[in-house]
């Protein structure tokens, strides 16, 4: 039976369920998969689809892969089906999209249900209200990133746990490691500036550090002009703006670096479905302070510290501890290491591979 693996979506420039996708590839291989990507995707050996369907092209982009998953994916899929009438494909999707109204088995990945819990933007929560739903229903069964992200699916759809697999993701252990380089005096603030992230909160947090301009705050990730614009104008009314430095989006192998010379990783987001940038900075041995909610605590363990995302009075007192006790800098490195060796991409992709070959 043929395995078709959707890689419309991925980006030029990978974020969290891009590197999802690359890093399962080396295990999908052994189910000798038909790949849907286009030339972009670096792939060797795929079924070509149109380009300018990504995220990378805004809202149209988006559009483009919706219409093409509804109306062209299917006849891709019964080409295939043809050659084994008795037996038919399994589409696998590493992202929630699948077509509707069709007889394409398939078997989707869920990486959070955030657009349900916090204003994204009015596409994403109609897509979340409407259009996964009914991608659920017509699954044959759903992956999910961790136990967070299944009791969302529970909550918010009412999937049963039957249909669900929670397989958490990992990190590229020769990638993100210990480097042995000195730390300098910025904390680093890692992701997407949507008012989800905290990024707010940890603003106001480092305006509290009673030392705050012995040490910078590095703010990584692609800039929004929706919320980037207030960050600085935050800074600026807390006194900052020296001391905070917008990175914009930092590329797959700047990040060791990156993650190694700060004091730590400050991430008080809201809500996860994972928290990839988390598991990367303990593989790092660099400390983390982190919220409390979510699938977080199933990443860190006893590992970072955890701390209500809300409290910046409580996120200025462990950025100040930091500070002041390299004792506790180097425990939290360590076990970070450790807890981070836990993880990794062979058991993610080898469970992954284990779930689809029940559907075959």
């Amino acid at each position: 039976m043929t395995v078709l693996v959707n890689l419309a979506y991925l980006l030029q420039r990978p974020t969290g369920t891009t590197n999802y996708a690359l890093n399962l590839l080396p295990y999908l291989a052994e189910l000798q998969p038909h790949y849907l990507a286009t030339a972009a995707s670096g792939l060797t050996d795929y079924h070509p689809v149109p380009d300018r369907m990504t995220a990378e092209y805004g809202m149209r982009g988006h559009l483009r892969r919706l219409l093409w998953t509804q109306f062209r994916l299917p006849a891709i899929y019964r080409q295939l089906a043809t050659r084994s009438p008795s037996s038919p494909p399994l589409l696998f999707s590493p992202i929630t999209e699948a077509p509707l109204f069709s007889r394409c088995r398939s078997v989707v990945m869920v990486h959070d249900l955030i657009p349900l819990r916090f204003s994204v933007s009015r596409a994403q929560t109609w897509l979340h209200r409407y259009y996964v739903p009914q991608v659920l229903r017509a699954a044959e069964h759903i992956l999910c990133n961790s136990e967070a992200t299944a009791r969302d699916l529970t909550q918010f759809y009412g999937v049963s746990s039957s249909k669900i697999t929670s397989i958490l993701l990992a990190h590229d252990a020769q990638h993100f490691q210990p480097l042995g380089l000195e730390r300098r005096n910025y904390f680093l603030l890692l992701g997407r500036q949507a008012p989800y992230k905290n990024g707010a909160i940890a603003l106001q947090a480092f305006a509290q550090l009673t030392n705050a301009r012995d040490y910078e705050l590095w703010i990584a990730g692609p800039d929004d002009p929706r919320y980037t614009p207030d960050l600085k104008r935050q800074a600026d009314e807390l006194g900052i703006t020296a001391q905070v430095k917008f990175l914009n989006y930092v590329s797959y192998d700047q990040l060791p670096g990156l993650l190694n010379q700060a004091l730590a990783l400050i991430f008080p987001s809201l809500w996860e479905g994972f928290g990839l940038p988390v598991l990367e900075a303990m593989a790092c041995g660099t400390p983390v302070i982190a919220s409390d909610r979510a699938s977080i605590p199933e990443v860190t363990g006893d590992a970072a510290l955890l701390v209500n995302p809300t409290d910046a009075g409580a996120i200025a007192h462990h950025m100040h501890c930091l500070t002041r006790e390299p004792d506790l800098v180097r425990q939290l490195g360590q076990a970070g290491c450790d807890r981070a060796a836990q993880f990794s991409w062979q058991r993610t992709g080898e469970a992954t591979v284990a779930v689809l070959q029940r559907f075959l």
